[in-house]
């Protein structure tokens, strides 16, 4: 059985990402990128489908981690019986080739060791043909190659290759495993007590950027960081989350693979990377979005590949049980060819942001009219909605209010930085939208807006009105939607997305709660003037990351667990925006609800 997901930390190296357990073993990693196979599959189903574990052979009494202050690199320590001894992971930055070292150092008395090592490609269906090589062993299946070298002796042992070794005190035993394509050269060997001075220094280096100075550094810094790993940096675009089909409900088919960029992410993530100092990585995550995005409007999609591809097509492996038997376990992501209103919002939200923080656009202009052109045809209809809902298409109220955005900043940009369009025209559509939600979105019997037009449930969806400035946040619906969320949403402290036994997303009922939403609800509560309950519904929020800080996509509070794929870009960034919002006078929520 895998750890919970809380159980995992994340080291990654800009190019791909993998999981550490608290047990010592490595039990996703994909290569060379974030959506390529895994070769350690084993998140996903068990050890014979890939992982790399290190550990005491002795059970140790207690085991302590944590980053090594403001990087990635990752510490372990076990202390057993006869003595402690430490782990330490990373993936250096890559320049030119993916590496993964880990090297073990005794910090007391003398620990014996076990390194097992199982490697299989594309998901755990592909056994390679091991061979001993000097200094190491090297794994070739198909396209790929994986070498680990390391002093230590290694055998075949069934389908594991395994290693025993003993440290003392000051000793350190390194292993060092690179990949390549198998028809080219192996790579060079990599020193790795260099690599680890490097990669520190380069984090630090990078974390020096860092311009937020608030109360909670530690947690924004944190989430910064975990930001910064979940891009690409090639292409700038950044993943949802570096796994797949961690399920939103355990046992449950809600598992999808969120290893691409959403463009609903872009105005959060502009906004956190812009206002904490990092002007270089907003720069290339517009830059992304621009390519992605450009081409026909009716052509927008709403997630595109690492590098803007998009064909993202669903499939499923069956050979994996998935976790703790979540099934099925996914590839891709069916989504991405949905209708969604509100990533038209969100695009032109995001680029205005940029247009106001200096940035030229160099031709983003003519892409936005291309896509204002499209929306002008299309705001009438029914979509899937930001939730992506499997089921039948609906007149969803945060899709109008997104769509009401888009010709929003439209105008301003017409009106602040002298562009041309048809302004006209824009306002009068802003108008139209604004009356229509008001008046369709609205249910004046429950005295809150609802999640689709003409029905009677909430959506914590709703929460983005204010923090988009459509409507203040001291307006009675406002105040009224807040108080339909908090009464009908809200489970134990924490903010679930909907009622999912609604049945309006085509899937069985139950998950857990979503954290993003509950970070939503914390920036209406500053909006409005109610710090206090802002304040303490964020704490709660802190309390629920994992002992190395870090967020699933959704929260368990009966059970007390993290839910979804780990760790979810989403989360982190409402944790940097609401830190922001209960700190800094020019936040992200009063920069984008600001008219």
């Amino acid at each position: 059985m895998p750890g919970r997901i809380e159980d995992y930390a994340l080291i990654g190296d800009c190019h791909t990402a993998a999981l550490v357990g608290r047990d010592g073993s490595i039990d996703w990693l994909c290569f060379p990128r974030f959506d390529s196979p895994a070769c350690f599959a084993a998140l996903l189903g068990t050890p014979d489908h890939g992982r790399w574990r290190i550990a005491p052979t002795d059970e140790p009494r207690i085991v302590r981690r944590a980053y090594r202050g403001d990087t990635l690199v990752l510490d372990t320590t076990f202390e057993t019986d006869s003595g402690a001894v430490t782990l330490t992971d990373f993936m250096p930055i890559r320049y030119d080739q993916p590496d993964l070292v880990r090297i073990a150092r005794g910090v007391g008395g003398r620990v014996r060791l076990r390194a097992e090592l199982i490697a299989r490609f594309d998901y755990g269906s592909v056994t390679p043909w091991v061979r001993p090589e000097a200094g190491g062993v090297r794994m070739t299946a198909g396209p790929e190659t994986v070498h680990v070298r390391t002093p230590v002796g290694l055998r075949r042992e069934g389908a594991a290759v395994v290693g025993e070794f003993e440290v003392s005190e000051g000793d350190e035993v390194p292993f060092v495993l690179n990949w390549h394509p198998s028809h080219l050269e192996s790579p060079p060997l990599l020193d790795p007590h260099t690599a680890l001075a490097d990669t520190e220094e380069w984090w630090r280096a990078w974390v020096a950027n860092c311009t937020y100075r608030g109360e909670w550094r530690e947690a924004v810094t944190r989430s910064l960081i975990t930001l910064k790993a979940l891009t690409y940096s090639p292409t700038g675009g950044i993943v949802a989350a570096p796994t797949t089909s961690l399920p939103e409900q355990i046992g449950g088919p809600r598992n999808w693979d969120y290893r691409y960029c959403w463009l609903r992410d872009a105005t959060f993530t502009l906004a956190a990377l812009l206002q904490c100092g990092f002007k270089d990585e907003a720069r290339a995550w517009r830059d992304w979005l621009l390519r992605a995005v450009a081409g026909r409007g009716d052509e927008l999609q709403i997630m595109y590949g690492l590098a803007g591809e998009r064909r993202l097509g669903e499939t499923t492996l069956p050979w994996l049980p998935g976790y703790e038997g979540s099934r099925p376990v996914r590839t891709g992501n069916g989504a991405y060819n949905q209708f969604q209103l509100d990533v038209f919002g969100e695009v032109m939200d995001c680029l205005h942001l940029a247009r106001r923080s200096g940035m030229t656009d160099d031709g983003g202009w003519r892409i936005e009219r291309e896509l204002l052109a499209r929306l002008e045809e299309v705001w009438p209809e029914a979509d899937e909605g930001i939730w992506e809902v499997r089921g039948p298409r609906q007149h969803f109220t945060h899709s109008k209010v997104m769509a009401w955005v888009a010709f929003d900043r439209a105008v301003k940009d017409v009106e602040r930085f002298g562009l041309p369009g048809p302004v006209e025209r824009w306002r009068r559509l802003r108008d139209d939208l604004h009356a229509e939600v008001c008046t369709r979105g609205w249910n004046p019997d429950r005295g809150c807006f609802t999640q689709h037009y003409g029905g009677t449930e909430v959506d914590a969806a709703l929460l983005m009105m204010a923090e988009v400035g459509f409507l203040p946040a001291d307006d009675p619906r406002i105040a009224g939607t807040v108080a339909a969320v908090e009464r009908e949403l809200m489970r134990h402290g924490f903010v679930e997305r909907y009622r999912t036994e609604s049945g309006v997303d085509g899937l069985p009922a139950g998950e857990g709660a979503f954290l993003l939403c509950s970070f939503w609800l914390a920036d209406n509560y500053a909006l409005a003037g109610r710090t206090a309950d802002a304040r303490q519904l964020f704490e709660r929020l802190l309390a629920v990351r994992n002992d190395v800080g870090l967020l699933a996509e959704e929260y368990d509070p009966v059970v007390g667990r993290q839910l979804g794929n780990f760790p979810q870009a989403f989360s982190h960034l409402g944790l940097i925006n609401t830190a922001r919002n209960l700190t800094q006078p020019d936040s992200p929520t009063a920069a984008r609800s600001s008219t």
